[in-house]
């Protein structure tokens, strides 16, 4: 720990030099996660508004599921969900709150469906390599969940709740006050659900699925004076949920886990440079009961404290130079794993040059330092230029890598302390039309992946190593239109990818990658009247390394519909209806584990 208090020290007097510098007011509305939209006009986002979330369940799996490129495995409705990104693995999908990378230390992933996205102000989505910006695990892209300090508001509420199918409740609710100078704000959510859908087609019901999952989020912002900004950021989430049977007969499990973030932040805007402070400090904690019944269970916690410094210097209107460190120290243990520590340091360089209203370039890179492994050099090179006053092509060329996790480097008897990280090299190109009012981008990506970490059979035990060589490269494209004529108000939305996702050395497909997903809403507005089709198709996937047609999943596709009116005299009020899986297609995204059929909900939303 000696190296973070000297870290902090070292930046605490660097932010107080700078001070000297003349003064800019600061903005209405604040974002921590300022890497994000300063180093992403050559790679491809999307951001998901309130007003599409909630015509998607509570977790972040239904709505990336229906409105991006990423495809999901899920064990069914509310269990374990992982993502495949460009035709990588869950471990290689980043997904940051705030700016801090929250994949587990364990696991090295997210599942996302223990995340509530009613908790947050913005979800967005950036594709392809990001590991230079966000570190580990951001080969295929990266996730980012947001909360913004807004000043000068007044007084605001709102309120949810969805009652639908299987007992499920879903409810929220949002209060903030902002001022001048102070900005408070909290959110509270709770989902749980019987989850004892009929599989359709067949005489039984989804057995020990049920699931209740709760989250409390706060942030506050107070303005020093006119140019220093204090932030305050926590979020608390706790679960608990069974684990669905394949068949009655098995043993009856569940999983608990607890989390906890905390971040200070101090922002300083002198001049020409703006100066960012983090400390965070994250827990995890977990419980994994193999039979319901008694009261045994497996565990692991781990603890991490973060500091992070970032300094940009303007040098002049279109060239701004950004250095940050960052050192992230973690200490775990669990019931296989011995207590271990392991720290993290790392320092970055960036550099964006805005030549004309139509060419910029960026260049960035990053390097770590820890006791573990060795961690390679990365960066990452891109452009984009403005062909046309409608036509635009975007460059972009990087390499990622995805360390270690505490499961791959200390499980007792099993770890492998000698494993080098992932890495990966990509280059990905791009085009963006806007036309009238359609907006299409495609842009087409290659990647290759060294030093794949897979766990394999030595002897009578498993253990991770180094040995897979994959390539995955496709298409992905994102259409919007929208019409007005006169009250009517039509918009279209859709995404459509192409993947192929090889291992190198067999030739063979990667399971649980489609070579096709699609998604597309079209949603009409008439005063006060709001209906949509929401559609979601995704083609076959292998199950096995062998590629068997036999044990591959078949292609489906999954329709939503739903209708809502909004009422009072600042339209502040909305009631709603939604039906799910609407033609009740009988589908799997893992093998042998059963979706729901149709599905109905009701909601209602206040603003006050």
């Amino acid at each position: 720990m000696k190296q973070f208090y000297l870290f902090i020290s070292f930046i605490s007097c660097l932010a107080c030099k700078l001070q000297a510098q003349d003064t800019i007011p600061l903005a209405e509305v604040e974002v921590s996660d300022t890497q994000l939209k300063r180093f992403s006009d050559t790679q491809q986002t999307i951001e998901l508004s309130d007003s599409i979330s909630i015509k998607n369940q509570a977790s972040l799996t239904s709505l990336l599921n229906f409105n991006s490129f990423i495809y999901f495995k899920q064990n069914g409705l509310g269990m374990v969900s992982s993502p495949s990104f460009r035709g990588t693995t869950a471990q290689q999908t980043a997904v940051l709150w705030n700016g801090i990378n929250i994949n587990s230390q364990f696991n090295g992933q997210t599942d996302f469906n223990t995340i509530n996205i009613r908790n947050f102000d913005a979800v967005e989505v950036r594709s392809g390599g990001g590991s230079v910006l966000f570190g580990s695990g951001a080969i295929g892209g990266s996730i980012h969940l947001n909360d913004y300090i807004k000043f000068s508001e007044g007084f605001k509420n709102t309120a949810f709740v969805k009652y639908g199918s299987f007992n499920t409740i879903d409810g929220s609710y949002k209060s903030s006050y902002s001022s001048e100078k102070l900005s408070l704000n909290i959110a509270l959510s709770r989902v749980n659900s019987d989850n004892n859908y009929e599989y359709v087609g067949k005489d039984r019901n989804n057995s020990n699925g049920q699931f209740y999952n709760q989250s409390v989020s706060a942030n506050v912002g107070y303005k020093l004076n006119e140019n220093n900004l204090v932030k305050f950021f926590t979020y608390i989430y706790d679960g608990d949920r069974n684990f669905s049977l394949i068949v009655p007969t098995e043993t009856r499990t569940s999983y608990s886990d607890f989390n906890t973030r905390n971040m200070l932040e101090w922002d300083g805007f002198y001049g020409k440079f703006i100066s960012k402070l983090k400390v965070a400090y994250t827990t995890e904690h977990y419980k994994y009961y193999a039979n319901i019944y008694n009261d045994s269970y497996t565990e692991g916690k781990a603890n991490s404290v973060i500091g992070k410094y970032d300094l940009a210097y303007h040098i002049s209107d279109g060239i701004l130079l950004n250095f940050v460190s960052d050192i992230n120290h973690t200490n775990g243990e669990g019931s296989s794993i011995a207590q271990n520590k392991r720290t993290i340091t790392a320092f970055n360089v960036m550099w964006k040059h805005i030549l004309s209203n139509k060419f910029l370039y960026e260049v960035t890179s990053r390097k770590e330092f820890t006791q573990n492994y060795e961690s390679p050099f990365l960066f990452s090179l891109g452009a984009k230029y403005k062909l046309l006053n409608d036509y635009e092509i975007t460059l972009n060329g990087s390499k990622n890598f995805r360390i270690p996790t505490y499961n791959d480097l200390f499980w007792a008897g099993s770890g492998n302390p000698d494993l080098n990280p992932e890495t990966s090299y990509q280059l990905e190109f791009g085009n963006h039309f806007k036309l009238n009012k359609v907006d299409l981008s495609i842009t087409g990506y290659y990647n290759d992946i060294t030093d794949m970490i897979r766990w394999v059979p030595q002897g009578s035990v498993w253990k991770p190593v180094n040995t897979q060589h994959v390539a995955t490269y496709g298409i992905e494209s994102k259409l919007k239109y929208q019409k007005k004529f006169g009250k009517h108000t039509m918009t279209i939305n859709g995404t459509y990818t192409y993947t192929k996702a090889k291992d190198l050395d067999s030739e063979k497909e990667l399971i649980y990658v489609p070579n096709h997903k699609a998604t597309g809403m079209l949603q009409y507005k008439y005063k006060r009247l709001q209906a949509y089709y929401q559609y979601m198709f995704v083609g076959n996937v292998y199950t096995d390394s062998d590629n068997n047609p036999l044990y591959s999943l078949d292609a489906y596709g999954i329709s939503n519909t739903g209708l809502s009116y909004h009422f009072g005299r600042q339209k502040g009020y909305q009631i709603g209806t939604e039906i799910n899986n609407l033609w009740n297609v009988n589908y799997q995204s893992v093998r042998n584990r059963f979706m729901p059929g149709i599905n109905y909900a009701i909601y209602m939303k206040l603003k006050f």
